[in-house]
């Protein structure tokens, strides 16, 4: 077989470009919207001062650059920790043939009417489904539920008075795995200054995970659905079902 391949160097070709297209195009689909992107067009700039340098014999800011590309492999890992973290992740727990149930469909209806509730109350609210990266070590620091998705429980969990409405309820499935649990807070510069730590932790984990946010606000009544660090505000019931439903009736392992 080897050999064969060996004599048919143009199978190896194709399969070489088949391979880096599908890592390159996986890549960009991570770093989309992220400030990963920025950080890339800064490096390609460095790139071209690399060049310039050179070629106009300026030696002080090339053997800057020189210096600095040195140092790329590091530079890059501390830049890109969390799309790298988020991409190993990822391909660690890729789950190619999984289907939303209609168990987990009629749990999405209940997050849309407690979400919906909650609003109309002006009771803020984080709640988190997961997706194909696990939230493991998120639910362990929360209070474990184990309890079927419902609109009544939701809005239990969310009450003033609940000694666990500060923190997210977590989702799986149809089962709501745990609640107040405590999320990464996003260190984006982007993020509005209008947005308070709710807000701030959804965007946060989608930044880290592939996990979906839906977050109340306390002072507005909105309600927001927030993908991979990417925030969609002010939904009403029809367009957060609608945008549910994009996101997990079709496959959950689509991106």
């Amino acid at each position: 077989m080897l050999e064969v391949l060996k004599q048919n160097r143009w199978i190896l070709d194709i399969l070489d470009i088949t391979v880096m297209s599908v890592i390159l195009y996986r890549l960009l689909l991570i770093i989309k919207g992220t400030k990963a992107v920025q950080m890339l067009l800064g490096l390609g700039i460095l790139l071209l001062a690399s060049l310039a340098s050179r070629y106009l014999e300026l030696f002080t800011i090339d053997w800057l650059v020189q210096t600095f590309w040195a140092q790329i492999v590091l530079a890059i890992i501390v830049l890109f920790q969390p799309e790298i973290r988020k991409a190993l992740a990822q391909m660690g727990e890729a789950q190619f043939l999984s289907f939303t149930t209609a168990e987990e469909l009629k749990s999405h209806e209940e997050v849309v009417r407690a979400s919906v509730s909650l609003s109309n109350k002006k009771i803020g609210a984080l709640i988190v489904i997961e997706r194909e990266t696990s939230l493991k070590d998120f639910i362990e620091a929360g209070t474990p539920l184990d309890a079927k998705v419902s609109r009544e429980l939701l809005l239990s969990i969310f009450h003033p008075t609940s000694p666990i409405h500060d923190g997210a309820v977590i989702i799986k499935g149809n089962r709501i795995l745990a609640a107040g649990c405590f999320l990464p807070i996003t260190l984006s510069s982007g993020v509005s200054k209008a947005f308070g730590t709710r807000h701030r932790a959804g965007i946060g984990l989608t930044e880290e995970t592939d996990a979906v946010a839906i977050i109340i606000s306390e002072e507005t009544g909105y309600i927001s659905l927030v993908v991979n660090g990417r925030m969609e505000n002010r939904l009403d019931m029809g367009t957060l079902r609608d945008m549910l439903t994009d996101i997990f009736a079709i496959k959950k392992g689509k991106k």
